[in-house]
């Protein structure tokens, strides 16, 4: 699987909400963040705690993130 990140967020929490939203659309997808697993989250200096999909999947991941996560544009 070529996966590719679709979105870094600043946290694990946020990166589970948007997680959840790719799945409930049928979307695989995967977290990965430079924490030791999430033990040692006080101690992380890395790029932010990225959502990884499918390279095929990247266009639908992205249109669905922007739907229900991103804040709407005024």
């Amino acid at each position: 699987m070529d996966l590719v990140s679709v979105r870094t967020f600043l946290n694990h929490i946020d990166a589970d909400l948007a997680r959840t939203a790719l799945e409930a659309a049928g979307i695989e997808s995967v977290i990965s963040a430079d924490d030791a697993g999430g033990m040692e989250t006080g101690l992380w200096v890395g790029p932010g705690v990225r959502l990884l999909v499918n390279r095929n999947d990247l266009q639908e991941a992205d249109a669905v993130l922007s739907e229900s996560i991103d804040p709407p544009e005024e």
